[in-house]
């Protein structure tokens, strides 16, 4: 694994990859789940953005452990650096969420467009029973809009739900995210600072 960047601990790089690529892809999520004209514009790129960003974890936690093997700490910046490696154990599985939620939303919305509205009416040649006072060319063009494929769509509850979903996988990581990166800042800097 890589441990080592220039001769740096790549730990401390790596996490800016993570900072940046976690909230893109959170934003880009609720983007696309709420705001359809958002998924037209970002298609593929929101779960492309958790995908690469899911690779990355493992990879920074990785390059942490060994940070931490390599270092000798004791006493309470030992605790603290703990509890930050703790808390990053498991955050794979948040990653993992959003980019499932994320692959989710934009696969649901490639066939409905992500509307809350309720699908067109099919055009039927049963709309006048008696066919009178209908032409050829009329009966020839309901027939091929009856036949011509539409949209799948979803029922407005299915639509709310995954938007529902999207916003709180997203908010719940990118909460996480913070969350791990507050306990890294406060292991590493806390009372290393004079205040002034």
């Amino acid at each position: 694994m890589l441990h080592t960047i220039n001769g740096l601990p790549a730990h401390v790089l790596l996490i800016h990859v993570l900072i940046v690529l976690i909230p893109l892809g959170a934003l880009f999520t609720v983007l696309s789940a709420v705001w359809p004209a958002a998924h037209a514009k970002l298609g593929f790129i929101a779960p492309l953005t958790c995908l690469i960003a899911l690779i990355f974890v493992p990879i920074t936690v990785s390059a942490g452990t060994w940070l931490k093997d390599h270092q000798n700490f004791s006493g309470e910046l030992e605790a603290r650096i703990q509890h930050h490696a703790n808390l990053a154990g498991g955050f794979g599985w948040y990653a993992l969420a959003l980019f499932v939620v994320s692959a989710a939303v934009w696969w649901v919305g490639r066939g409905t467009g992500l509307n809350l509205r309720a699908a067109p009416p099919r055009p039927d040649a049963a709309a006048d029973p008696s066919g009178a006072g209908t032409s050829g060319a009329a009966t020839a063009t309901a027939t091929r809009a009856r036949t011509a494929p539409l949209a799948t769509s979803l029922p407005p509850w299915a639509v709310v739900t995954l938007a529902v979903v999207a916003v709180a996988v997203s908010a719940l990581v990118t909460f996480q995210l913070y969350r791990i990166g507050d306990a890294g800042a406060h292991a590493v800097w806390q009372g290393s600072v004079s205040g002034g």
